[in-house]
This record gives C-alpha cells, structure tokens and sequence, in this order.
C-alpha cells in the first residue's frame, strides 16, 4: 500500500471468509467450465476426419489450426496483452504490486482465448489460464466488496489456488503453491491465510460435483523398498539440470519469438500452428498438454530409444508452444516430459533388477514431482501434486526424496524459478524495474503474522 493511500476499513472476519467461500464457488464453477470447453472443442479434429480424408482432410485441420491459435493471439494482443502465457507471473506481480490486474479483460480473454489455444494442438496446459481466471475472479470480487488492500492481496492469493484445485482437483497442493511459489508476496496473516484454505475448499467441492471424485492421473504403483532409494536420488539429480535447462530454453524461446514478432507479427505463431495442425492428423501423441498421453506411456512399455525421442520432440514442442504468446500454462507440458524421463530410469532399473515391476510407473511418478520441483523451485508443492495428482500416496518417501534432490541441484547450478524469470522478462519488456530481492509485505499496525 502507498503510503499515501489511506487504508479501507477492515472486514469483519466472518464477512470476509464467506467473500472467500463465494469467490472460490465461483473460481470452481468457471474453471470446471474452462476445461469441459477444451474437452468439448478439441474433438474437432475428429469431426473433420470423419467428413474428410487425405489431403483435404489435412488442408483443413492446418487451416482450422491456424485460425485458432491466430485468434486466439489476435484477443490477447488487442484485449488484454497481460492473459497470454501462464498468467502465474501476472499474479506475483500484482501481489507485489507491480502489474495492474484489469480482472475484466484478463478474464474474458483467459477463458476464450484459452480455450482456442487449447484445443488447437498446441502443447500446453490448463493449469496456468485456470488459476489466472481464479485471480481475476478474485479481482473483480474484492472490487465490488470493496476490500483493502491487504485483504484484496489475500483474495488474489485465494482465487490462484481456488483456480489450481479446479485444475487438477488438488486442493492441498494448490494451498501449498500460494505458500511456497508466492511467499515474497503474500501477505502472511491468519486471515489472508485461512481465505486461502476456505476458497480452496469451495472450489474443490464445485469442481468435484461437477467433474467427479478421484486424481486425475490415476497410476497404480506399490511401495518401493527402501534399496531402490539412491535410483530416485539419481532421478533427482538429473531432473535438477534438466528443469534449469528448460527454464533457461524457454526464456530464450520466447525472446527468439518476441525478435521475430517484432518483425513480422503472427508468423511464427502461425508456423506453429500448422504444425500442430500437421501433427494432429499425423503424431496426435506430440499434441495438447495430453493427461492421457502419460497414461499410455506408463502402461505402454516403449523401448528406451522412443522415451528419450519423445522427450526430444516433446520438448520442442513445448517451447515453441509457448513462445505463441497464447493463454497457456507449462505444468501440463512438464508432467508429461517428466514421465518419459522417470520412465526411462524405471526401464533401465528393471534391466538391471528384473524383479522391480512397479519401478517404471514409480520413477513416473517421482519424476513428475522433480521437474516440477526443479523448474518452479517448489519441493513441497511439487511432491504434493504429484501424489494428490496420482493417487499414490505409498510413494512418498521417493517422491518427496526425488523433488528434494532436484531442487537442491537446481539451487546449485543457480537456476531461478521459471515463474520468476518470466516476471522479471516481463517486467524488463514494460520498462519496469526488476526488484533484486522481493521483501515480505509490511503489517499494518495491529496485524501479526502466523509465524510471530
């Protein structure tokens, strides 16, 4: 808060949890809406295989691809530049107060134009557009309840996660996420905290009427002894170097796009899209965030050799899917290059120890965990997830080992939290100055936080 600007008068507790509990009924509602819009809209490659075949068949997915992501960048750029990408970095710097939330727009453009994006074969996820929606529902609540702005702060927080539990059904992990990613930003205060637990709630109660009870990556895999623990160390370290490589490649791509963008507007994005049009008639595997991608790779048993091919093609992919500048998030994209590499470790233990029938499925798992946990510098939420997102809760002991490991490594080759650096691109391409270190949020006179 200015120091000019005089502050609100405070909320009764009460009032303010139940503006919470709203708000995440409705982050619920419209981020279930959001994912039932991609899963309806992209069976559209379907419809034109069933009415055309050959050639044509691929001229007009092409077509239908480009227009799709085209639009869907041409909405971002005149409506509301902020809601392309993730949207995560949008939200710590509103928290930190250095990037307005125009809640309106940013969530007109989200839910359209994410859906566009979405469906149109390029390999992203739904995470990042689903809790930009949360926050910007969040927005326009404390707006016309007319908050302070420490409680404003606290809803924004509240909405993100009420947007990540719609996500992936994930209520715990999208807690800790505001806790762990946000934490130089958020403003720690029993309040804000428990508004954050309470919109969880609710969204997750919506999302799981409406869209059902259950993980949504449902993979079966026993407990491992605890001799099979210095594979998941190995796992661990290799996932560290892998997420820094990834940030580092994917703030690179997305300066090459901007240089390009520049120049010649929408033709990369374009490019792009034909390509994933290209793809959807050809390899649909290499299209989409694709949950059920990883489902077929757990239980597929490929060779080595096309693990690490995909883990190449799917990789590029990602990149250049998310340089578009389209709504989009990168959780989904991580999950499944994750699980090539955790699958590879689980083949070659089984090579060498015939008898590990569930490693495969188990380094899977754990690996989900280590990339995430490498790239957004988040252990905890990331071996959260990655159990909440399963269902395996027998793993662990490995999955808290493998994130631990690879966020370590990554602290030691000096990688910086993706959603970091894209704040800090961001913040640079506005003229902004980026702040060297984020200091916690200043109490208010009569305030405490929950760690004295």
């Amino acid at each position: 808060m200015a120091d000019n600007e005089k502050p609100a008068s405070r909320l009764p507790e009460a009032r303010y949890y139940l503006i919470s509990a709203i708000m995440g009924a409705l982050t619920g509602l419209a981020g279930t809406l959001f994912h039932l819009g991609v899963d309806g809209l992209q069976h559209w490659p379907e419809w034109v295989a069933s009415l055309f075949s050959g050639a044509p068949r691929l001229v007009l997915t092409v077509t239908v691809a480009i227009f799709m992501v085209v639009y869907s960048l041409y909405l971002v750029r005149r409506h509301a530049p902020e809601a392309g990408g993730s949207g995560v970095q949008e939200i710590e710097g509103a928290l930190a107060g250095l990037r307005p939330l125009r809640w309106a727009r940013v969530l007109a453009v989200k839910f359209v134009a994410g859906i566009l994006a979405l469906s149109s074969g390029l390999v992203l996820g739904r995470e990042g557009p689903t809790i930009h929606i949360g926050a910007a529902i969040a927005g326009g609540v404390a707006q016309y309840t007319k908050l302070d702005a420490l409680e404003r702060r606290g809803l924004l927080a509240a909405g993100a996660a009420a947007g990540l539990a719609a996500a992936f059904n994930a209520p715990l992990a999208a807690i800790l996420f505001i806790i762990e990613e946000t934490r130089q930003h958020f403003p720690y205060t029993l309040r804000t905290y428990m508004a954050v637990i309470i919109a969880t709630c609710a969204s997750t109660i919506v999302t799981q009427n409406i869209a059902g009870l259950g993980a949504v990556l449902v993979i079966p895999a026993a407990e491992t002894p605890l001799w099979m623990l210095p594979g998941f160390l190995l796992l661990g370290m290799t996932l560290g170097g892998f997420g820094v490589v990834f940030n580092f490649l994917l703030l690179r791509s997305l300066d090459g796009a901007a240089w390009v963008s520049d120049r010649i507007p929408y033709l990369l994005p374009a490019i792009v899209a034909a390509a994933a049009g290209w793809c959807l008639v050809h390899l649909p595997e290499m299209t989409g965030g694709n949950e059920k991608l990883i489902l077929a790779l757990v239980h597929g048993g490929l060779p080595v050799s096309a693990l690490i091919g995909l883990v190449g093609l799917r990789l590029v992919a990602t990149l250049f899917s998310y340089s578009t500048g389209v709504p989009g998030g990168i959780f989904a994209p991580i999950l499944t290059l994750a699980t090539c590499v955790g699958l590879v470790f689980g083949v070659a233990i089984n090579a060498v120890l015939p008898g590990a029938e569930t490693a495969p499925a188990a380094f899977a798992i754990a690996a989900m965990g280590g990339l995430f946990a490498a790239s957004v510098r988040a252990p905890i939420v990331a071996t959260v997830l990655a159990l909440e997102l399963t269902g395996s809760y027998g793993l662990m002991l490995p999955v808290l080992l493998t994130c631990a490991t690879a966020n370590l490594i990554a602290q030691w080759l000096r990688g910086e939290p993706v959603y970091e650096l894209l704040l800090a691109r961001t913040l640079r391409r506005a003229g902004i100055a980026v702040p060297a270190a984020p200091e916690r949020t200043p109490l208010e006179p009569g305030q405490e936080r929950l760690d004295g």
